[in-house]
């Protein structure tokens, strides 16, 4: 008997830019990109925690740092990041006990993780700044 070997054409760089990601999708690489991005800055927050807590001169400095626009502006920014890796987390904990993993759910509860981690942001800023 002759076997036929059928070679795929597969493809030899990966376009990116042609890909379209599902919602699913996108939230995951959200979640990653946020949880990386809030352990980077983990030593920043931690100096701002520490020179708000120390002496009233440290607090004036804190005063100082944080009331620049571009500081304001990336602590917005990760506040983002901590509620969207908050609400997708619990998104990936549901999944993994089997809830909502068929497409249509898991559309949904993405779409649902986008609308609350952004809603709650730009209520938290509209409040803090």
């Amino acid at each position: 008997m002759t076997e036929v070997i059928v070679k795929k054409q597969r493809p030899k760089h990966l376009a990116l830019n042609e890909i379209r990601l599902p919602l699913p999708g996108f939230v995951s690489i959200l979640h990653r990109i946020s949880g990386a991005g809030l352990f980077l800055m983990l030593p920043v927050l931690l100096s701002l925690l520490g020179s708000s807590l120390g002496s009233p001169e440290s607090y004036a400095a804190y005063q100082g740092v944080v009331s620049n626009i571009f500081v304001k502006l990336l602590l917005c920014g990760l506040l983002w990041a901590f509620l969207h890796h908050f609400c997708a987390g619990i998104r990936f904990l549901l999944l993994d006990v089997h809830v909502g993993v068929d497409k249509q759910s898991a559309v949904s509860s993405a779409r649902t993780v986008l609308i609350v981690s952004l809603t709650l942001t730009v209520l938290l800023v509209a409040k803090l700044w």
